[in-house]
């Protein structure tokens, strides 16, 4: 008679690891390996990075957050209306960077009062998102921009330190770093491209 087998029995089958499963983690380990190079490559050939110090730029950038820099970006073109700079204040290279945006345009003459900005005499359109200026600063006259400069704002309106500050005023072409193009931060919405 033969054996009998008391209860369950279990056998185990041995895993066997596929060559094709090894090949696609193996493309998948070099395709990641190579963005991050290539990132990496980017980052260090085309741009810079810098944190921004303050308050100024909120609710598009938030203090001590990472901004990625294209140092190039204007070796072609020169910065527009709405372009967001990285530039050093009157070239003082002992100071921080400062963040801020593009009011006015070489030529032009920026001023502001009743807390609304214009342009060579026009009202300048812009977001309801910004609040109402309260302090005009030295543009409450009128600032003529000469060749190459630019008249910059934060996007906090209020509690910023720009272009409307003697400390600041106009920013001349040659002291500008480079076109703040990516933030990074500690959560998701705080990391995109900046607008």
């Amino acid at each position: 008679m033969g054996k009998r087998h008391k209860g369950l029995s279990f056998y185990k089958k041995k895993k066997r690891i596929s060559a094709a499963l090894v090949k696609e983690i193996m493309v998948w380990c070099f395709g990641i390996f190579a963005a991050v190079l290539i990132a990496f490559a980017v980052v260090y050939a085309v741009g810079m990075s810098t944190s921004m110090i303050g308050v100024s730029m909120e609710p598009e950038l938030y203090n001590g957050q990472r901004v990625l820099i294209n140092r190039y970006a204007y070796l072609m073109s020169s910065p527009k209306v709405g372009d967001v700079i990285v530039f050093l204040p009157n070239g003082n290279h002992n100071s921080h960077y400062y963040i801020k945006r593009v009011i006015g345009l070489p030529g032009e003459t920026v001023t502001i009062s009743d807390g609304r900005i214009y342009l060579d005499g026009y009202f300048y359109e812009e977001s309801d998102s910004y609040d109402t200026i309260e302090d005009g600063g030295i543009a409450e006259k009128g600032i003529k921009l000469g060749e190459e400069e630019y008249f910059v704002l934060g996007d906090n309106r209020n509690n910023s330190e720009d272009s409307r500050s003697a400390n600041v005023g106009a920013v001349k072409e040659d002291t500008i770093a480079g076109k703040a193009w990516f933030k990074l931060g500690n959560s998701i919405d705080m990391i995109g491209f900046i607008e």
